[in-house]
């Protein structure tokens, strides 16, 4: 049975016996699979496979490198010069490069503050998702084949991140939302403002929730008639972009009729709002990026929900 992985933030500690990763009892030495667990731990284990997620150790534990990495990390003093067993003298020399970098970079993550083999940085430093991509590279085995492709999907990752990153700082925020609505618009959708929006989504669920079956026509019609007292700009026009929105994301089951309109179904996945929503919510993103825009998730949450407390929902929509 697999162990529980510690936390990314956690990642100065062996994660079994809880130690902090030293240059002597408690050497850190990362795996293919990119768990990283002390030297002592690895040679107790009764198989030869990662703790984690059972992934085979390929390459004889006394023949992997200690991480100096993140020795580094915890101040420990560092290891002698490792030999390292590769095909040829010019994989070596590529390894010793690779190795010198991922250090450098590792420095980044130096400890500003937190408790024992815990890392918090300032969030002025480094974001969050820049963090948990530096802790992946700096968790890979360079000297394993597997190691090496994850590091190649990390480091990518990282200078992707990178330069969205540099975007959302450089970009103008107006621009940026005419930007966002015009591609929504482009594709027969429309956002109506945080408040109509979410209206107009609620009575959608009202009318459908219990697993009702309407025409286009008549779900539009009930919605317009609700908000037109409070939104006299919800029209027959844009509460059906609404829908379009929801269509596009996949939300109903549609019952084709002949010589008659369609019927719309809510899927039973998405009679509650919060499935709604999120699906709604993710629709958006997901248009957003087939125009190359790049959005962080503070903007998003003030987009969507004219606040910034959706920023860890709207956080999760990206990742996924």
């Amino acid at each position: 049975m697999p162990v529980q992985a510690a936390q990314w933030t956690e990642f100065l500690s062996c994660p079994i016996c809880y130690n902090e990763f030293d240059s002597s009892g408690h050497k850190p030495i990362s795996l293919g699979c990119s768990h990283t667990v002390c030297k002592t731990c690895l040679h107790k284990l009764h198989r030869k496979a990662c703790p984690f997620d059972q992934t085979a150790i390929n390459t004889d534990i006394d023949l992997l490198p200690v991480n100096s990495a993140l020795l580094q990390l915890v101040g420990a003093q560092a290891v002698e010069s490792q030999a390292v067993t590769l095909s040829s003298a010019v994989e070596v020399g590529h390894y010793e490069v690779c190795r010198v970098c991922v250090e450098e970079l590792a420095l980044y993550l130096k400890p500003i503050s937190g408790g024992k083999g815990v890392v918090t940085l300032s969030p002025s430093v480094l974001s969050r998702p820049i963090q948990r991509k530096l802790v992946t590279l700096v968790n890979c085995q360079l000297v394993e084949e597997e190691g090496r492709l994850r590091a190649v999907r990390a480091g990518r990752s990282l200078g992707e991140r990178t330069v969205t990153e540099l975007i959302l700082q450089h970009q103008n925020p107006q621009q940026l939302s005419a930007n966002l609505w015009a591609a929504v618009r482009a594709r027969g959708c429309q956002f109506l403002g945080p408040a109509t929006q979410e209206d107009a989504l609620k009575l959608v669920l009202l009318a459908l929730e219990d697993g009702s079956a309407l025409s286009r026509k008549v779900l539009v019609l009930f919605v317009v008639q609700k908000l037109e007292a409070r939104f006299p700009q919800a029209s027959k026009t844009s509460i059906g972009h609404v829908v379009q929105l929801l269509y596009r994301a996949s939300c109903f089951k549609v019952t084709k009729r002949d010589e008659d309109s369609s019927l719309m179904q809510l899927k039973e996945e998405f009679r509650a709002y919060e499935a709604l929503r999120r699906e709604h919510d993710a629709q958006i993103v997901h248009i957003a990026m087939e125009a190359g825009l790049r959005i962080s998730p503070e903007q998003w949450s003030s987009l969507l929900y004219g606040d910034l407390i959706h920023k860890s929902h709207m956080q999760s929509i990206i990742d996924k």
